[in-house]
């Protein structure tokens, strides 16, 4: 019997829009956007954060590091990140749903400190919740069998009693390899009555 529900955050109940925020710093030039995104991204730093082995500063160093030439358009792209992330209007209103459902409902996500501090707002449906696990927090990230098993200890929940949702199929793999329910979310409106179904 699922007693828990647990969720992704990003693309799941807020959405994170990077291509179209870089787009709208640097409009067609593709070659600044893709070096930038290298430097933040590929080079590990954004992955970094959520893993809570660097912050902010570090990452633009690193990215500096790694396209000098650019290093004013790196420091506007962190610096204006708040941009890139939106809240999804159905967030609060599906986590009220299932707890009138009578159930636990806990997020587990890839986050950073950056994150948060970056637009704490789009996170508005947490104090709904009954807690979770930022990976930030613990040092680890999905699809590590370490955060899910971080999850589970904090709140002495059993992984059968869980489903979990996630953008990413590979973290959604990763759940289910802890013992936990999964399903792959792939938009609300064709992922609402899925988990629904699942949970009557």
């Amino acid at each position: 019997m699922i007693r828990n529900m647990v969720f992704d955050i990003g693309n799941v109940l807020m959405d994170f829009r990077w291509k179209g925020y870089m787009r709208s710093l640097f409009g067609e030039d593709e070659t600044l956007i893709q070096t930038i995104n290298q430097g933040i991204w590929h080079n590990g730093c954004w992955a970094a954060m959520d893993k809570g082995e660097m912050d902010g500063a570090a990452t633009l160093r690193s990215a500096v590091a790694f396209a000098p030439q650019y290093e004013k358009e790196i420091k506007l792209t962190l610096d204006k990140v708040a941009l890139a992330f939106h809240k999804c209007d159905y967030a609060i209103p599906w986590v009220q749903e299932l707890k009138r459902m009578g159930l636990n409902v806990y997020y587990l996500s890839n986050y950073s400190a950056f994150s948060i501090a970056a637009n704490p707002d789009v996170l508005d449906f947490i104090p709904c919740m009954d807690g979770g696990v930022f990976s930030f927090e613990v040092k680890a990230v999905k699809p590590e069998p370490e955060i899910y098993r971080c999850l589970c200890d904090k709140y002495g929940l059993k992984p059968e009693e869980c489903l979990f949702t996630d953008d990413v199929p590979a973290n959604v793999k990763g759940a289910q390899a802890c013992g936990f329910q999964g399903v792959v979310f792939e938009g609300y409106e064709k992922t609402y009555p899925l988990i629904m179904k699942a949970l009557r």
